[in-house]
């Protein structure tokens, strides 16, 4: 008898093999609330290698991280109306504090560009206090209807920046710089996902902004993920919050803002672009462990060959974990690192020791050859850049395959149910093209110029529309 897969295979049913892989790889659990979940140590620690590397790449931007409070009051939100309106079916609201009614209700933190605009008003004086680049890394809590781990919870983790600057240009450069430079740079280098760069149209726009760049990745089943936005608020909370500074020609002037942000959704990007039906398969240059060198027996000489070559790779800059756990069986804990998508196994026993070799098995392209063990802190570098590169070239070449062109709103929708993209020019599809879409759960990802840059309007000549089913 054939022995049971130990996860469901994705081609039977994706969303099964995705809740496999999150508990049998340790990453996360459902929390106790509807909607909240529990994230693991081996989730958690992919989220703190994603904060790191972002953290990098935002303070090179010029933003310092602060925290704001949890807790709103709900006037705040009142203040800018379609901001309001965008979040009031998501809304957290605390009516009673101290066993009796609160004054007014405050809002559990959907998102902080109230809250952040009541502050930057009296820290904003003039235009010397400009730009002000803010960041910070936070939980946040949206009522969520159809929840999914890491995907869709009701609370989640995530960064997100807010800036305020003298002129409009200022701003629409900044965002679209955290667009392309924090955001698009740290998805292809680091998680190895090909994202599409792109411009939301007005029905999908963030509540309150003016415009809104979008990172779209193509999951392992054809669906679109937002994995990040970056907005343009122009003036919209500025005049809400009266958010001013008094020019260099001594005029009072609203400032312009931008905000942005990216969150723990990326992990469940993470999985479902490079997992597979043996587990998860994390991109070198984000994991934890890059590395882990079993002892296949627990003979001293073995384990002692394990640390030594440990040692070794650690002083070549390799992330190593060791696994002496030769109480468990070898066998068991291969498929676990399988299912946790480290990048290299190295395996190590007695007969590996006579020869002077060790197994190293490679997850991602998969595979396995014997290598001199005095060679493995040489080849060990190279071997992770190659597998990081075959990542995002895997994630590349699944977009250009499932990405049709297309004429016409019902070539756009069949694209989307047949499990891929649909690009569709701009001007054909339109605002009734897409609300016919969003009808048959299909929608506008985001737009793009016909060269693949971001367009600056949405009505730019030759705009054309990514079109998709999304998670």
């Amino acid at each position: 008898m054939a022995k049971a897969p130990v996860l469901t295979p994705r081609a039977d049913d994706f969303p099964r093999w995705y809740q496999d892989l999150i508990n049998k790889a340790e990453l996360a659990d459902n929390g106790p609330v509807r909607g909240t979940m529990v994230i693991r140590p081996y989730g958690y620690g992919l989220w703190e290698r994603m904060q790191q590397e972002l953290d990098t790449r935002i303070k090179a931007a010029g933003a310092s991280n602060a925290y704001f409070p949890l807790f709103i009051p709900q006037s705040y939100l009142t203040r800018e109306a379609a901001h309001v309106e965008g979040f009031a079916p998501e809304l957290a609201v605390v009516t009673h504090g101290g066993g009796k009614d609160l004054e007014e209700p405050v809002v559990v933190r959907p998102t902080s560009e109230t809250i952040v605009n009541e502050y930057f008003a009296k820290w904003v004086r003039s235009y010397r206090d400009l730009p002000l680049l803010i960041n910070q890394w936070a939980n946040v809590v949206r009522w969520e209807m159809r929840p999914r781990v890491f995907l869709r919870t009701t609370e989640f983790l995530w960064q997100e920046g807010h800036t305020a600057h003298a002129t409009y240009e200022d701003a629409r450069d900044y965002a679209a710089h955290i667009h392309r430079n924090v955001y698009a740079d740290f998805m292809t280098e680091v998680l190895g996902i090909d994202v599409v760069l792109g411009r939301k149209t007005a029905r999908e726009r963030f509540a309150g902004a003016v415009n809104t760049l979008t990172l779209e990745g193509m999951m392992g089943d054809g669906k679109a993920l937002q994995l990040g936005t970056s907005h343009e608020l122009g003036q919209n909370f500025a005049r809400a919050f009266h958010t001013r500074y008094l020019s260099k020609e001594g005029t009072e002037e609203l400032v312009w803002q931008t905000s942005w942000g990216a969150s723990t959704r990326m992990v469940g990007g993470l999985i479902m672009s490079h997992g597979d039906d043996d587990g998860l398969r994390v991109p070198p240059r984000l994991a934890a462990v890059q590395a882990v060198v079993l002892a296949i027996k627990g003979d001293e000489p073995v384990l002692a060959a394990v640390r030594e070559t440990a040692d070794r790779l650690r002083l070549a800059g390799v992330r190593v974990q060791v696994d002496d756990r030769t109480d468990i069986p070898f066998g068991r804990r291969a498929v676990d690192w399988e299912l946790k998508g480290v990048p290299v196994r190295i395996e190590i026993g007695p007969r590996d020791l006579e020869n002077g070799t060790a197994m190293l098995v490679r997850r991602i392209p998969g595979g396995k050859e014997p290598v001199a063990v005095g060679d493995l802190a040489g080849l060990l570098p190279t071997v992770l850049e190659d597998d990081q590169a075959l990542l995002l070239t895997e994630s590349r070449a699944r977009r250009e395959a499932r990405t049709a062109d297309v004429s016409t709103v019902e070539e756009a929708a069949e694209a989307a149910a047949a499990g891929g993209w649909a690009r569709i020019p701009w001007a054909t599809l339109g605002t009734r093209g897409e609300a016919a879409l969003a009808e048959r759960g299909v929608s506008v990802r985001c737009l793009v110029a016909e060269d693949g840059a971001v367009p600056e309007t949405d009505d730019e000549a030759g705009s054309v529309a990514i079109v998709a089913r999304a998670y």
